[in-house]
């Protein structure tokens, strides 16, 4: 059952008055944010726009952009990790997660209600053991209204509308967060010295253990560095600069020494300060603790990778 929205039916109606009839594999799509946090849009690998908490956006586009997911909860700007939405035409789509957690639930199907013979339905997956999705890329390509279920098929023709709703049920699902590693060295992670989740506690370099004291949520662009299912962030301290030492400390809004940005080339850097998370001294030994420092082009000591096993 669609949720209660008038808007994508009006604004279909509006762009059948206000333009030609779209080409066979232009689709019209409309993206609602139902999750408890604002969520960046990624089509295709690229990111889109960020949508509000109860917001929409809408988009013009052909099929062939590629995936439709977001990286909160602890997804992978890649993807990887996500929940996502994809098309192989006008009529044809399904939803594709991988092994293990997703980051979000997801509802795609088009702007109308499911035909008789169960065409154009919604298809919905709102947990990691949904079996309403293609686990990683479908092993074949689908052909027509034959093609079989997790593939979904709808005879829109021209003008075709879809909508994509992250988190249908208005929540996010239990995600364990991603591990932050240096380029330098991808056996070490970002780690909370001893798993002691208090404030103050050093932020250090350690080997990779798949412990919570190693798993992370946060998103490209601007962002915190929450520690997964806690309320601690990335912290500064009070008066970032080079050589201060990186902590855990309580996450607080509109906070300077909590304000990151994960950039396009991987660094974490504090918004507007010119400092970047920095691996001191390039040291990868187990215990040295994490530095800010000058953002540097080219100090591969800044950049980091995220993965999420």
């Amino acid at each position: 059952m669609w949720p209660t929205r008038l808007t994508p039916f009006l604004l279909l109606s509006l762009s059948l008055v206000a333009t030609p009839a779209l080409a066979q594999d232009t689709v019209n799509h409309f993206i609602y944010n139902e999750c408890p946090t604002p969520i960046n849009l990624f089509i295709g690998g690229n990111l889109e726009t960020n949508i509000p908490v109860g917001g929409m956006y809408s988009k013009v586009t052909s099929i062939y952009e590629g995936y439709w997911y977001t990286d909160a909860n602890g997804g992978r700007y890649t993807g990887v990790g996500t929940t996502r939405a994809a098309f192989w035409n006008p009529s044809i789509y399904a939803l594709i997660k991988d092994a293990g957690q997703i980051n979000t639930g997801m509802q795609l199907g088009p702007v109308h209600r499911p035909n008789p013979d169960g065409t154009c339905a919604p298809v919905i997956c709102n947990d990691a053991t949904c079996n309403t999705t293609f686990i990683g890329y479908p092993p074949h390509l689908p052909v027509g209204p034959t093609a079989p279920a997790p593939f979904h098929y709808c005879d829109m023709g021209a003008n075709t509308s879809f909508s994509i709703i992250f988190c249908p049920d208005g929540t996010f699902p239990p995600n364990t967060g991603v591990e932050i590693q240096p380029l330098k060295d991808a056996v070490k992670c970002l780690d909370v010295r001893g798993a002691n989740f208090a404030n103050g506690t050093p932020v250090q370099i350690y080997d990779c253990n798949g412990t919570g004291a190693q798993k992370w949520f946060f998103v490209r662009g601007s962002t915190k560095v929450r520690l997964a299912n806690t309320n601690f962030c990335l912290d500064a301290g009070s008066t970032p600069a080079n050589g201060v030492g990186l902590k855990i400390w309580q996450c607080y809004d509109n906070l300077p020494a909590q304000q990151w940005n994960f950039t396009a080339d991987n660094r974490i850097a504090l918004e507007n300060q010119g400092l970047c998370a920095d691996l001191t001294d390039g040291v990868t030994t187990n215990g040295e603790q994490m530095q800010a420092w000058q953002c540097t082009y080219l100090n591969n000591n800044q950049v980091w990778n995220v993965y999420l096993f």
